[in-house]
């Protein structure tokens, strides 16, 4: 390596650009207009760099802004078109102590490229202060590196003109079923998608990967980080990369390795170009696409990490500092720091980018990574903190899905039910309960110990309204304002869930000292894979029988439902809870598929099909417990075993585990659910309740290993007309009952045994006066 003099500001352009409040590149008729904000720097050089075909520096112009107005530098230059490769060079003081780390000999990425050429390469160059080989700091304080970057970082470029994006199918709230997965994860080594599409953009919009996501009956695909990203140096030291992509590079950029070789290729502009290509085929197939989005911190890490964009810029602008140490750091996130959104430029490049994604790309929503983050003044999370009102206001974006993860690791960190309209929250509690009554205390009952009782099922179950029945409307935002989920990237799988009792995170190179030991999960009596010929039938049969009892209590709850992808086909991590790192077999789908895999996936397409074509398992409002006017049965009723109301004694008994919902389905024009749950490990003699009147019909037990199938039932969801946005609903005539050869007929009164660890759901059928005539 090779030290560089360091550069001096350049001469100013010979105009300025036209409109100085438009960040980022604007093409105009002769050339382009230039504009970043850099508020406490003394000069500013953008540099045009041009790079031969394997993407080396061959040539670097430099071109001086005009500025600073306001924090702004801009200029106008002729000549340039869409295709340019550039840069910042930020010229200003180096004073360590007061955060200020200006250094020209770094090329900076401008933090409004729609799109970006080549990625960092971790080296000694991306330091600002100089380093030693190891990349820990050679001095304290910090000296300023002398070894110019140019090279070594990736690119801005300038994007042209792009095609229009097919719109999206807008699904509403009520019938919202989000799938949460990684473009490349998804379809690695699916077979109906050929190898050179495998992985990427093009892949995930397949017609194999597009028949997949309909059949399954989901409406809206939550895609991990798919911003530009660069790895953590300690990562990229040990051979790894952050493969879920938390570790943003560039708030507006697509990530260039998600796409094709030949996308890749043809440049940067064909990547862009794939992913909106993505975007217009999911929509033409009537799925949401909703990414992933890490708004909270970038990838410059700590004080001590590379210098790629925002902190060359202006390091006091764009992070949180602590009050009067301006050189320190304070870190709510995890990651080494925090974006500053006291900041107005800071919530500005927020508010830009979601416009850009949404009004552009044309995405459906986003998904906010430790969104507490984005709320905070400092120190204190408040509600209406102005980024989060300015979302939920925004002309663009308040047509779209907003969903946030609402905690992050600072003071007062744990918000959820605590964002505003039209804010969705991820449901913690809603995970941590459904894992602790299925899986935790069904293991702690197997070793002679109590579990938990019964309320705060019933409260998950009926759309947790301790938690979203607040807020600054009369009802909160009501059962869907929760996510309801009991899997996500972050954690075990489904199948791992109900296979281990430990994380096993060594491939991570961490010791296993990395992911929550949290789990409330239970291996059933074995940890891990059966061996061949062990004689684990009984074990095996049981963890099929919870992963299905999981499945349906997040579709028969309250609220909206999301599915960590590869659950509906028993995929396993191989019980690393923490794959944040591993690009590799552990995390990419496996899509050879056991017999008893083809049949959970059977059971998971009933299951969000039954969902979808029977609105009182999707109710949009709190429960009252009191009969809708004109009727005579509770919206919402609870009974014990024996079909007697459920009383106080029963709710507050760690020994009552078995427990019937009743849901009253007259006011959406439906039919009454039943869910009938035991979480003993014994059989249970069940008294089924009255209703309407009504019979019941056994719709689902999960004692079945594949559904039982209901003439009426599967005329069911998903027939999407072809070209048309959205999905048309096919529901049975609510005058013929739902019959067939499988289908079980029990009434009012009868008593039924419910095996060990399972539930039924069931619809109301025919009047039984008018069965008896």
């Amino acid at each position: 390596m090779s030290l560089s003099p360091e550069p001096q500001p350049a001469a100013l352009a010979a105009s300025d650009a036209a409109d100085r409040t438009r960040l980022g590149v604007c093409l105009t008729w002769d050339g382009a207009d230039f504009v970043v904000v850099a508020p406490r720097a003394a000069a500013v050089d953008l540099c045009l760099i041009d790079t031969d075909d394997a993407g080396d520096v061959i040539a670097e112009r430099r071109v001086g802004l005009h500025g600073p107005r306001l924090g702004v530098w801009s200029a106008h230059v002729p000549g340039v078109r869409a295709g340019q490769r550039y840069g910042y060079r930020v010229h200003g003081p180096w004073d360590p102590s007061e955060g200020m780390l200006f250094n020209p000999r770094k090329l900076l990425l401008d933090p409004y490229a729609r799109a970006i050429d080549g990625a960092p390469q971790l080296g000694p160059e991306l330091y600002a202060h100089a380093v030693e080989e190891d990349l820990s700091p050679t001095f304290v304080p910090f000296v300023p590196s002398e070894l110019d970057s140019a090279g070594h970082v990736a690119l801005g470029v300038v994007t042209g003109e792009q095609f229009a994006v097919v719109p999206g199918p807008k699904v509403p709230d009520g019938r919202t079923v989000v799938y949460e997965t990684h473009v490349k994860g998804f379809t690695r080594t699916m077979p109906g998608v050929p190898p050179e599409l495998r992985g990427t953009y093009a892949g995930l919009a397949h017609p194999a990967s597009i028949e997949h996501l309909r059949s399954l009956g989901v409406t809206t695909v939550e895609l991990l980080p798919i911003h530009a990203a660069f790895s953590e140096a300690f990562l990229l030291q040990r051979g790894r990369t952050n493969y879920w992509g938390y570790s943003t590079l560039s708030y507006f950029a697509p990530e260039p390795s998600y796409a094709t070789a030949t996308a890749q290729a043809a440049g940067p502009q064909a990547v862009l170009d794939e992913l909106r290509g993505m975007v217009s085929l999911l929509h033409e197939a009537g799925l949401e696409v909703i990414m992933d989005v890490v708004y909270n911190h970038t990838c410059e890490s700590g004080a001590d990490g590379p210098t790629l964009s925002l902190r060359g810029l202006d390091n006091r602008e764009y992070y949180l500092h602590a009050p009067h140490q301006p050189a320190q750091y304070i870190d709510v996130t995890g990651t080494g720091n925090t974006v500053d959104f006291r900041s107005t430029r800071a919530v500005q490049l927020v508010l830009d980018s979601l416009r850009y994604w949404a009004g552009d790309v044309g995405v459906d929503g986003f998904r906010f990574d430790l969104a507490v983050t984005l709320g905070r003044d400092a120190s204190e999370f408040h509600p209406r903190h102005p980024l989060l009102i300015g979302m939920s206001t925004d002309p663009i974006l308040r047509g779209v899905k907003l969903i946030a993860e609402p905690w992050d690791i600072g003071p007062g960190g744990w918000r959820t039910g605590q964002f505003p309209l039209p804010f969705h929250d991820w449901n913690d509690r809603y995970r941590g309960t459904v894992r602790s009554f299925w899986l935790r205390d069904a293991s702690e009952i197997s070793k002679g110990r109590l579990g938990s009782d019964l309320r705060d099922l019933a409260t998950r179950l009926s759309g947790s309204a301790d938690i979203f029945s607040y807020g600054e409307l009369p009802g909160g935002r009501g059962p869907l304002g929760s996510v309801n989920f009991v899997t996500a990237h972050d954690g075990f799988t489904l199948r791992d869930l109900v296979s281990y009792d430990y994380k096993h995170n060594l491939a991570n190179g961490e010791d296993n000292r990395d992911g929550t030991d949290d789990n409330r999960s239970w291996n059933h009596g074995f940890e891990g894979p059966l061996p061949e010929g062990m004689g684990g039938g009984p074990i095996e049969m049981l963890r099929r029988r919870s992963s299905r009892n999981v499945l349906a209590t997040l579709f028969v709850s309250a609220g909206t439902p999301m599915l960590l992808g590869g659950d509906e086909m028993g995929r396993t991590q191989d019980g690393n809870n923490n794959s944040y790192c591993q690009d590799s077999p552990i995390s990419w789908y496996d899509w050879k598929l056991a017999p008893w895999q083809c049949d959970l996936l059977a059971t998971a397409r009933f299951l969000v099909g039954l969902r979808e074509a029977h609105p009182v398992l999707r109710p949009e409002v709190f429960a009252t417990g009191a009969a809708p006017e004109g009727d005579t049965m509770p919206d919402l009723s609870w009974f014990r075993a024996d079909g007697v109301p459920m009383g106080p004694e029963a709710w507050h008994g760690p020994w009552t585990r078995v427990i019937q919902m009743l849901r009253n389905g007259g006011p959406v024009a439906d039919r009454d659910l039943l869910v009938v749950i035991n979480g003993w490990l014994d059989q249970v003699d069940v008294t089924l309740p009255d209703g309407h009147g009504t019979d019941w019909h056994l719709m689902w037990d999960s004692t079945w290993a594949v559904p039982r199938p209901h003439t009426s039932a599967f005329a069911l969801a998903h027939r999407v007309r072809r070209g048309a946005a959205r999905t048309r609903v096919i529901r049975p005539s609510q005058d013929r009952p739902w019959r067939s050869a499988d289908c079980r007929h029990d009434r009012p009164g009868d008593t039924t045994t419910l095996d060990a660890l399972s539930m039924r759901i069931y619809l109301s059928g025919e009047v039984l006066e008018a069965r008896k005539s």
